[in-house]
């Protein structure tokens, strides 16, 4: 973005940055654009389940480390029997060469293939940010919408927010109808279950502060995709704040890599009667 004033320099999101669009923009159209500050000292964790991602890893990586804000890539690899490995292992070396203060990366192999839930709690035991988000290793989400979730956190609105691929207002590719009317079920039934009112329960884009995930990270049991109901219940059972935000959706087939079958569906209904019940 080129605005009158703004110093070449200037760190995206930082105080200087935001002030120069200000002075050309308002505070209006800098709200409408998503500009705001984000502290200096301030941390991003990026958790990164990943399997059978050899094709689009390394385009995700880059595509996460391009947003300009401090993060640490923590990225867990479940066990591949593709190429995934030898791609992290380049990533490792090229960051341990060249390291990058807006972009740490660490990596943790897991000794067997267990599932993204799993995966998700390592990288939460692992994640040392202000602020955390699960981010899949497919090119399905879009990372460059960062600044528009983490802005209800950094504002002091919300402990929890969603990237909603059904709130309308992003672009969505189309696909599978059952699977949409899938995902329709099981966010109606989980809303029935926890009083919640969200759009997409089992969205990729879940962002914590801090002080939530640590209540919640080690009650965490779920090893496959069970994860996505049993963490709404247990944000809804603890009375977080949560927010949704919309997000663009950028979807594939199974052809093209998509892990998610029926099956998940039944263990997510499961889940959600699970977690209604106990944590």
């Amino acid at each position: 973005m080129s605005v009158e004033g703004l110093d070449p320099a200037a760190r995206p999101y930082s105080e200087e940055w935001y002030e120069a669009l200000k002075r050309s923009l308002g505070e209006i159209g800098c709200r409408r654009l998503g500009c705001y500050v984000i502290p200096d000292d301030w941390l991003l964790s990026v958790v990164i389940p990943i399997y059978n991602e050899e094709r689009t890893l390394r385009v995700l990586i880059d595509r996460v480390r391009a947003v300009p804000i401090r993060k640490e890539l923590v990225l867990v690899e479940d066990c591949s029997r593709d190429g995934t490995r030898s791609v992290l292992k380049k990533l490792e070396a090229e960051a341990a060469a060249n390291p990058d203060p807006m972009n740490s990366i660490s990596v943790t192999y897991q000794p067997v293939n267990q599932g993204k839930g799993a995966a998700v709690r390592v990288g939460f035991s692992k994640a040392r940010g202000d602020v955390i988000i699960i981010q899949d290793a497919d090119l399905e989400y879009n990372p460059s919408e960062y600044p528009r979730l983490l802005r209800p956190i950094i504002e002091g609105h919300a402990d929890v927010v969603y990237g909603s691929r059904f709130l309308g207002d992003q672009e969505r590719r189309v696909l599978y109808y059952w699977h949409s009317l899938g995902n329709g079920v099981l966010t109606m039934v989980s809303n029935f279950m926890t009083n919640l009112n969200l759009t997409d329960m089992e969205t990729c884009y879940k962002v914590f502060t801090r002080s939530a995930l640590a209540d919640i990270g080690p009650t965490l049991k779920q090893n496959r995709f069970g994860i996505e109901p049993e963490l709404t219940a247990k944000i809804a059972r603890r009375r977080l704040r949560v927010y949704e935000m919309s997000i663009s959706y950028h979807g594939r087939t199974y052809k093209e890599g998509k892990h998610i079958n029926w099956r998940d569906g039944l263990k997510a209904l499961w889940c959600i009667g699970r977690y209604w019940c106990a944590d």
